[in-house]
């Protein structure tokens, strides 16, 4: 379907490296493109699917989006109100998404709804929905905090009508389908960071040791050196954790833990050093004329979007109560 036929990792080296773009919105946008949005399309598609929505979107003639988040369900995925109710040969959308990243240009949604009445982690489905069709509207886009490059849309359906041969893989199985999705975006999320916090505290270093405050330079202090020194640490901290992860992974293994594990430090970890790397940048880092104030915007999203920090430490608690007892 013109893909390279690569494993995982590969993804994550390509993720690493768009850590070089000096902002946090384009490397997300094309996250989603690549393995959020389109995972469940390539394993659990048909061939018609793929040809129609995944050949043009791999080749990027398409730009998708992934309607998950609702107002009312972010990191609660399993409680979405939105519905795609099955009349003849066809599925009929009604209700919202919110925080889609690429919604307002989006040629195609992989959209989660509620296809029945059953248990909530047994009655959604996902569904390929193009964005040009009667009863969808952009609601508008989203004024952000950060991440302002990448455009984020409110989005209402009412009465949308798309081909139940839309569907992806089994009707019912969309929220299993989205949980294995999510450790490759959280997996993505992590390598994307690794740059950017190499970068700003190189440039911090590089700046406290030019800048002068009270006849000798910001770094010469040791508390500032060795602050350094020890957020440089804890991001090759989160590397290993993040390798060890991903050939895991590639060898087949349930990475829920660790996925989780290395969410949860990176978005607490691109908090630490943007913040700390800020201080040292004096009122310097209070204007937009810095990286660094970029990265203190733009980062904050990693403990939020793909399940917030509270909801990793859910799952993390999870996997150890079924540990043995010593």
């Amino acid at each position: 379907y013109g893909g390279m036929g690569l494993d995982f990792s590969y993804n994550i080296a390509v993720a690493e490296e768009l850590g070089s773009i000096r902002c946090g919105g384009i490397p997300m946008a094309i996250g989603v493109q690549a393995g959020m949005a389109t995972p469940a399309l390539a394993r659990f598609g048909s061939d018609e699917l793929k040809k129609q929505f995944l050949i043009p979107t791999i080749a990027g003639d398409f730009v998708v989006c992934l309607g998950i988040s609702e107002a009312g369900a972010g990191s609660d995925v399993a409680n979405i109100k939105t519905t795609a109710v099955r009349k003849g040969n066809e599925y009929v959308i009604n209700g919202g998404k919110m925080w889609t990243t690429s919604g307002c240009q989006a040629d195609w949604m992989c959209l989660l709804a509620n296809t029945s009445e059953g248990p909530r982690h047994r009655n959604k489905s996902l569904i390929c929905v193009p964005m040009n069709l009667p009863g969808i509207h952009i609601a508008k886009k989203i004024d952000k905090l950060g991440m302002r490059s990448s455009d984020t849309a409110q989005i209402f359906f009412e009465d949308v009508r798309v081909p139940s041969k839309n569907l992806i893989g089994e009707e019912g199985m969309g929220f299993t389908y989205q949980m294995l999705q999510f450790q490759e975006e959280r997996l993505w999320g992590v390598a994307t960071v690794l740059t950017p916090l190499e970068t700003i505290i190189q440039e911090t270093i590089d700046y406290t040791r030019q800048r002068k405050v009270f006849d000798r330079s910001v770094l010469h202090n040791q508390v500032v050196h060795f602050r350094l020194a020890e957020l440089a640490t804890e991001v090759e901290l989160l590397r290993s954790l993040l390798y060890r992860t991903v050939a895991l992974y590639v060898e087949g293994n349930d990475v829920t833990k660790f996925a989780s594990m290395a969410k949860l430090k990176a978005g607490r970890l691109a908090r630490e050093v943007t913040d700390s790397c800020l201080q040292f940048w004096g009122g310097m880092g209070f204007t937009s004329e810095v990286l660094v104030s970029r990265l203190y915007r733009d980062l904050r999203l990693i403990s939020i979007g793909g399940g917030t920090d509270e909801t990793m430490l859910s799952i993390i608690c999870k996997y150890m109560a079924t540990l043995p007892s010593k």
